[in-house]
């Protein structure tokens, strides 16, 4: 079963990605990736005013940096063979945090954080990698999200059903597992996220849609349409709450948008934060399964049961036109020590 929902989600934005949205917000094109080594980008970040991306699976650990005209700046090498390279996170002045958190199969006994420095110019550097571990065993993920008050860094998996925001330790050991620890839930399909700069809110969104969080509380403010995109996977909130937006392939634009109005308005409402606040990882209930977020709302779930559908439809169809018309008749023919999150 596992393995069923692991493929329909590997095939669902294939099949969503292209749909449009009547009522999404307007968007404009700021750039168009220049550099035909940006093929797979499944991260955005806003930095020091100018856009930091990465590729996922099969490449090797790069860090791309790109000013505003699309033109690659600045590479970091951190890595020669990493496992699903699928995240970015802010990781203080000069530098990101980067999460190799994909597992789409749901097989790896523990995923990695690592935190480089980026900018311009190219680099290759060697920087301590962090293995995380889930309570309840292995999950998909691509969203990795730093707290801008508290430092702390959290992943949301991605799944069908819903995700899992998960809470990473704030002080991380390098000889040993990092255990993580379940905070709230998220939408399903959950490809990217971002704080705003207050640290009141926080945004995930899929392949079609973004929701927006209270943060602590991680209630369900509201969920919006995105900008159609090919198979939209990054999203950056930049320093007036603009949404950036990107998708995979050969020269795919970043996007900008806004919040839309009565998004904002439900944000403004939110209570303001305790200067200290975080959340407190539970092992029992979890903060916000009390909200819409627990029940996934018809706008974020059957979409994705259509297209989990047909997905399935069209891979049976695959199979069924690869069999023989008649029966066969015959044979064939034939290094370091424990750091804390910056």
């Amino acid at each position: 079963m596992r393995s069923l929902l692991a493929g329909l989600a590997v095939a669902a934005p294939f099949v969503m990605g292209l749909a449009t949205t009547p009522d999404a917000p307007h968007a404009t094109t700021v750039l168009t990736f220049q550099d035909p080594a940006i093929v797979e980008q499944s991260a955005l970040l806003l930095q020091d005013g100018l856009f930091v991306t990465t590729n996922d699976s099969g490449d090797t650990g790069r860090v791309f940096v790109v000013d505003g005209t699309g033109a690659t700046v600045g590479v970091t090498h951190w890595a020669d063979h990493p496992t699903d390279t699928e995240a970015l996170a802010p990781g203080g002045p000069g530098y990101v945090w980067v999460g190799d958190i994909g597992d789409n199969l749901a097989r790896r006994s523990d995923v990695t954080i690592t935190r480089v420095p980026v900018g311009r110019g190219e680099r290759t550097v060697r920087a301590t990698s962090y293995h995380l571990t889930y309570p309840g065993g292995a999950n998909d993920a691509e969203t990795l999200v730093r707290d801008p008050v508290s430092g702390r860094l959290y992943i949301a998996t991605k799944d069908v059903f819903g995700g899992r925001l998960y809470a990473v330790p704030q002080r991380l050991s390098a000889t040993g597992p990092n255990r993580l620890q379940p905070v709230g839930r998220v939408l399903p399909i959950a490809t990217d996220g971002s704080f705003f700069p207050d640290g009141r809110h926080l945004v995930v969104r899929d392949y079609a849609v973004a929701t927006v969080y209270a943060w602590p509380s991680m209630q369900q403010v509201a969920t919006f349409d995105l900008p159609a995109e090919p198979q939209g996977e990054g999203i950056a909130v930049g320093p007036d709450d603009t949404l950036y937006l990107s998708s995979e392939g050969l020269h795919s634009p970043v996007l900008e948008t806004r919040v839309p109005a009565a998004v904002r308005t439900a944000m403004a409402a939110t209570p303001s934060r305790s200067p200290s606040a975080t959340v407190s990882p539970s092992t029992g209930a979890e903060p916000g399964t009390a909200t819409a977020t627990d029940h996934a709302s018809n706008h974020e779930v059957l979409p994705w049961v259509a297209g989990g559908l047909l997905a399935l439809g069209a891979l049976a169809a695959l199979v069924l036109s690869l069999r023989p018309s008649g029966r066969r008749r015959g044979p064939p023919s034939g290094e370091e020590e424990d750091g804390a999150a910056a």
